[in-house]
């Protein structure tokens, strides 16, 4: 006679298999490690920083001349 199985239990177990391998798939598509998030905003807050001290300031601006 064969190995009695639970059929609820059975239906579970394969249910959490297939969520933790779409898990899987997603942490690769879209997870970032902590440090790799840490490290993107630092070197976009450098950039910024970097960009902001080469910015010119507009001087006043300059009267059209008149006409008339």
């Amino acid at each position: 006679m064969g190995e009695v199985i639970n059929l609820n239990q059975y239906r579970k177990q394969r249910e959490k298999a297939e969520k933790a391998q779409r898990s899987a798939g997603n942490r690769l598509r879209h997870g970032r490690t902590r440090e790799e998030r840490i490290n993107a905003r630092q070197e976009s807050d450098s950039q910024t920083q970097e960009f902001d001290g080469k910015r010119l300031d507009p001087g006043p601006p300059d009267d059209p001349p008149e006409v008339g």
